[in-house]
Formats: C-alpha cells, sequence, structure tokens
C-alpha cells in the first residue's frame, strides 16, 4: 500500500480535527458525513450545501472531498467521487461499465417467464388483488414473481385489502405504456380465452393432477 495512502486511512485529517469545537457533526467524521450525505442524494450536492448540512467550513468540507476521491483511486474502487455541474457527487468508473450495462440491461430487457406472465395477467385482469388471491387462480405461491413484477416496475401496492389486511396490487402506468395502451379499457376481452362450459370438467381434471 502506498504511503500516501497510509497517510489518508490511517492519519484522518487535520479537517476531521477541527470539528471538536463542540458543534454536533452528527456523524463520527466528517469523512463519514459527506460519504453518507453523498449517498443518499439524489443530485450532485454542492460544496457549501455540504458544509451547511455538516456545520463545518467550507474549504475543510472542500479538502475533505478531495482527499475522499484520492483515496477511492489509490484504492482502485469501483465508484469515483467527482465534482460536475457545480456539485459533488458518487459514479461507477469507466473501467466498471460492461458489469453495470449487464446489470442494467438484464432487468430491464429480460424477457419475463410464464409464471412471470401468468401472474401479470391474472393482476391485470383481477386488479386490484391480494397475492393470497393471485395464488388461489394460479394454485403455486406467487411471491417471489410479484417482487420481480414490482421491481420491474409493471405492477404497485394500492391499499389493503378491508377484510385481511393484505396488500392489494394494480398494474401500473408503465404497464400500460410497454402494452401500448391508453387505459385497461383496452385490454383484449378475455372470454374468448376461457373454457367453454363443455372443457370446464377436463380443465378441473388437468389442474388436480
Amino acid at each position: 500500500m502506498s504511503e500516501e495512502l497510509v497517510e489518508l486511512i490511517d492519519g484522518d485529517s487535520a479537517t476531521d480535527a477541527e470539528l471538536d469545537d463542540g458543534v454536533s457533526l452528527g456523524a463520527p467524521s466528517l469523512r463519514a458525513a459527506l460519504e453518507a450525505l453523498l449517498l443518499v442524494a439524489e443530485e450532485p450536492m454542492s460544496s457549501a450545501t455540504l458544509a451547511t448540512l455538516t456545520r463545518t467550513p467550507e474549504d475543510a468540507v472542500v479538502t475533505t472531498l478531495h482527499d475522499l476521491a484520492l483515496e477511492y483511486t489509490l484504492q482502485e474502487r469501483g465508484f469515483d467521487l467527482r465534482e460536475l455541474g457545480g456539485g459533488w457527487r458518487y459514479w461507477t468508473r469507466d473501467n466498471c461499465a460492461q458489469v453495470v450495462e449487464r446489470f442494467v440491461l438484464d432487468g430491464q430487457h429480460g424477457r419475463l417467464s410464464q409464471a412471470g406472465l401468468e401472474t401479470l395477467a391474472v393482476v391485470a385482469y383481477r386488479q386490484p388483488v391480494t397475492r393470497s388471491r393471485i395464488s388461489a387462480i394460479r394454485g403455486v405461491n406467487v411471491d417471489g414473481v410479484v417482487r420481480t413484477l414490482t421491481t420491474r416496475g409493471l405492477i404497485e401496492e394500492t391499499g389493503h385489502d378491508h377484510e385481511t389486511g393484505a396488500h392489494l396490487y394494480r398494474t401500473t402506468t408503465y404497464f400500460l405504456e410497454r402494452l401500448g395502451l391508453k387505459s385497461l379499457d383496452e385490454l383484449p376481452p378475455i372470454a374468448a380465452h376461457l373454457p367453454m362450459p363443455d372443457d370446464v370438467e377436463e380443465v378441473l381434471d388437468l389442474a388436480s393432477n
């Protein structure tokens, strides 16, 4: 490990020592406070904003931010701390782009399984509906499938069942966008895909086997 990195990690920067003035930082150190704030921020945060939130002089904040950025680079972390667009923000490193791309694309463009399609159809035509009701209709546990559909933004929670208190699920506007529909009224009639009365007994026999 380089001497520069050892100094950064072992020797807590002088900016942290400057906090011993009785002011409550609300974190173990200035470095920790800045990391926590930047992790939850949805947009770049200016050094002035970070200084206000940490109750620390802005020059001390800027020094610590540069120290952190250098430390991440020397440690070859998968993320970087950069000042862009008037603020500081975490970014993934360029040499990690391929693995990040696989994560993003696999989650967005991967085709739904048969179980996912069937569960989505039940929600679309029976919404709002509980997981237990979906399971009863499909005859299998659907907890994992419901989580997947929720993660993909195709269904969402919409209150609770007034009798059982269970979560109710419905389709989302993203679901309509993906199917090219303006509203649920444009869903195709399901009657044509249901068994005729003469076939009901046969279907029930197959389901029970």
